[in-house]
């Protein structure tokens, strides 16, 4: 687990601090499909590994913005804060999908405190730079700054 911090001084103190790695999770088709379903994204690269086999990828990949979607479900092992009365997702910055994720392939989470500031006394407001490693890739499937605050 990355670093839990339980309030605005000791989120800013942070600030610079590498938060370290999730696990690895496998992108598998269900998955994809189920993204497709919620969204409306039924492209063949994504969806049809029949005819994604003879594409330029060799197989279904998965969607950029399902990639960005599971850095929330990543955030809590980078991340963690205690003791708030809530925190809201603000925006992301700097979204970028430097390699496509292929259907079976790994990813895992890596993420840098790279802003926190005091908004008041009892809120912070935080920017993770988040990369999304592909196992094996020397690039990866996403990266983006993600903004959060926490109120105590």
């Amino acid at each position: 687990m990355g670093i839990v911090f339980s309030s605005v001084q000791e989120a800013v103190a942070a600030l610079g601090k590498p938060l370290g790695h999730s696990d690895w999770l496998t992108i598998e088709q269900p998955r994809i499909d189920e993204f497709a379903r919620a969204t409306g994204d039924f492209q063949w690269i994504h969806v049809n590994p029949d005819k994604a086999r003879d594409g330029p990828f060799g197989r279904t990949v998965a969607h950029g913005y399902l990639t960005f979607s599971l850095i929330n479900m990543f955030l809590p092992e980078l991340w963690r804060a205690e003791g708030m009365k809530m925190a809201v997702n603000y925006g992301a910055d700097r979204l970028r999908f430097p390699a496509p994720v292929p259907v079976g392939s790994r990813v895992r989470a890596v993420g840098e405190l790279v802003k926190a500031e005091s908004i008041d006394e009892n809120t912070v407001q935080t920017t993770v730079r988040v990369t999304m490693e592909l196992e094996g890739s020397p690039k990866p499937g996403c990266v983006a700054d993600i903004m959060g605050r926490y109120y105590f």
